[in-house]
């Protein structure tokens, strides 16, 4: 469960911007927040990736991820993590199981709403490439985490991600590259909560 809530984690805390910060970074990573609170809706079909070449790891899947304000469902790898912005239930398809949250205890505070509207001051920000296509952002945790650093590409034309890489203390990368993004569809806010009568037999872990 604690992998996959990362997962759908880190797909936001790249919009999060530090006080200590170099101002170019600052103005890239503002303009990508201010793009992406324009649309409704957004909907990502990603690839998910997690290298470690000391332990011969080369891990990849699927995913799609649909988020409408601070709403979000998290498809991939036999695991759907959906959230009404109060409550994340995880289910686990194989094993009709769900684990139930609340929003603050499973992903600490970190959604697709506050992300977006209230900047963090828990990174050192850093630009450390361009290119005519792309610029290339470095995050860095200024508290201890369990990551050295995320590294954010971004499309230079759309202002939209590209790539995010988190760099762990272990040697191991989690990679999640945007394979298609398809903004303001209509998404009804009943697919953001979990319907147990959908899934008969379903053992329920409510953690709350």
């Amino acid at each position: 469960m604690k992998k996959l809530f990362l997962i759908s984690s880190l797909f936001l805390i790249t919009f999060s911007l530090s006080a200590q910060t170099d101002s170019k970074a600052k103005k890239i990573l503002d303009d990508v927040a201010t793009a992406t609170k324009a649309h409704k809706t957004i909907r990502l079909e990603f690839t998910y990736k997690m290298e470690n070449a000391a332990q011969k790891i080369n891990d990849s899947y699927k995913g799609v991820l649909i988020s409408k304000g601070d709403k979000y469902k998290l498809t991939i790898s036999g695991q759907d993590v959906i959230s009404d912005g109060k409550t994340v239930w995880t289910y686990l398809k194989d094993a009709n199981e769900v684990q139930v949250n609340d929003v603050a205890e499973a992903t600490d505070a970190i959604t697709p709403q506050n992300i977006l509207t209230s900047y963090s001051k828990n990174f050192k920000t850093k630009l450390i490439k361009e290119t005519a296509q792309q610029q290339i952002i470095e995050l860095t945790p200024i508290q201890k985490k369990n990551f050295n650093k995320v590294v954010v590409t971004i499309n230079r034309s759309k202002k939209m991600l590209d790539t995010i890489a988190i760099h762990d203390k272990n040697g191991s990368t989690y990679s999640y590259v945007v394979n298609k993004m398809d903004v303001n569809q209509n998404f009804y806010d009943n697919m953001f909560t979990f319907k147990q009568a959908d899934h008969p037999g379903v053992e329920v872990i409510d953690m709350r």
